[in-house]
């Protein structure tokens, strides 16, 4: 049975940080949200369909399809901005402990790990995250063009960066390395390392 969902709060930290504004976060929560009423709104669709429905089930188009494709869209939507807003409103600098010693065994230092997550960024149309691999026991940054594409199995993000432009447009135009950069400057490593811990 369904139960709705609720957005989550996240730390009054992102509406001071450097060179992500305040106008930036505010409509970008407002996204956040609506990928929450949605996840909700599909999920009441799905529980009304009927059996006509069910017998109509088909790839190329049909009601069913058409949902399920959508609240994993929406899902990821969800999920995917709340990973990214729980470790910003940081200070940047550099990870500690175990995370920076898999940072730099994986991408042989920090200073490697920032230049592939840069322009992982910079390919990606919608989404990069930071994942451990749990298969092969190491971090990698995975690419992804929407909210539910090139999902990777067996791997658990630890980090989240929104490339779409909705999340730096108004900050930096087309400019999305500046705006990776300010991403970094205000990434919270412990919340990251926490993530990672787990």
């Amino acid at each position: 049975m369904f139960t709705k969902i609720t957005a989550q709060t996240f730390s009054d930290a992102l509406f001071s940080m450097k060179g992500i504004s305040k106008k930036t976060v505010e409509e970008h929560l407002k996204l956040y949200q609506g990928y929450v009423n949605k996840y909700n709104e599909i999920n009441e669709k799905l529980g009304l369909l009927t059996d006509d429905d069910y017998t109509k089930a088909n790839q190329v188009f049909s009601t069913l399809r058409e949902l399920k494709v959508e609240l994993s869209f929406a899902w990821g939507g969800v999920v995917n901005h709340e990973i990214y807003f729980a470790h910003l409103g940081g200070k940047g600098g550099l990870p500690t402990g175990d995370l920076l010693k898999q940072i730099e065994k994986d991408f042989g230092s920090y200073d490697g790990y920032k230049k592939d997550l840069k322009a992982s960024g910079i390919a990606a149309r919608g989404w990069v995250w930071t994942g451990w691999n749990m298969r092969e026991k190491r971090l990698f940054n995975y690419v992804g063009d929407s909210q539910n594409t090139y999902l990777a199995w067996e791997i658990k993000p630890i980090l989240a960066l929104d490339t779409y432009e909705h999340a730096y447009f108004i900050d930096y135009g087309v400019n999305r390395g500046s705006y990776i950069d300010a991403f970094l400057e205000n990434v919270n490593w412990d919340a990251v390392g926490a993530n990672f811990k787990k």
